[in-house]
């Protein structure tokens, strides 16, 4: 457990992928991974869709203009369902895309954990993904997150290691 922080600074958004091939136990493994994230009152609304075959990549890829991510024989698709998410009361704040966003980032480290690269697309037309996938309609996507190989010369942003400095994010009273 010791190695948390070295695996969150370590990530980072994968811009070159290779057709490295993930096997079903890896799949399932980062499916686990978004599985078992956390959710307001454990409610869970949040569904995972996995493209493998190379047809339904094709398509969902035709939904996105982030074509660098062609290469990955994996894409998965997350989406929040707002009704049956927990609703805080004081309010009305739905958590549905919360709890969705808190499994996607658990499956992304768990992509990096594996060795794989990733990154987080939200450039995405939601509609036409819709249109393609009908068992989409009833959430709000919310990422698409291709696994792939690392290309050898794949390196991360010069923003990556940029961060604000914890006196303008925290206040401790």
């Amino acid at each position: 457990m010791n190695d948390f922080l070295k695996l969150a600074k370590e990530r980072y958004s994968v811009r070159k992928l290779t057709e490295k091939e993930i096997p079903e136990e890896d799949i399932a493994s980062i499916i686990e991974a978004g599985n078992c994230a956390p959710t307001a009152v454990n409610y869970q609304p949040i569904k995972i869709w996995a493209f493998c075959s190379e047809q339904a990549r094709k398509n969902l890829l035709s939904c996105t203009k982030m074509q660098f991510i062609s290469p990955a024989k994996v894409l998965f698709l997350v989406g929040a369902k707002h009704e049956g998410a927990w609703v805080r009361p004081f309010d009305s704040k739905n958590f549905a895309e919360i709890d969705a966003a808190i499994a996607a980032t658990h499956m992304m480290l768990q992509i990096h954990d594996l060795g794989y690269g990733s990154t987080w697309i939200g450039h995405f037309d939601p509609e036409k993904v819709k249109q393609l996938f009908p068992d989409t309609n009833d959430y709000e996507l919310i990422a698409i997150l291709p696994v792939g190989g690392i290309a050898d010369d794949c390196e991360p942003s010069p923003r990556h290691s940029q961060r604000k400095s914890e006196s303008d994010i925290v206040t401790i009273y």
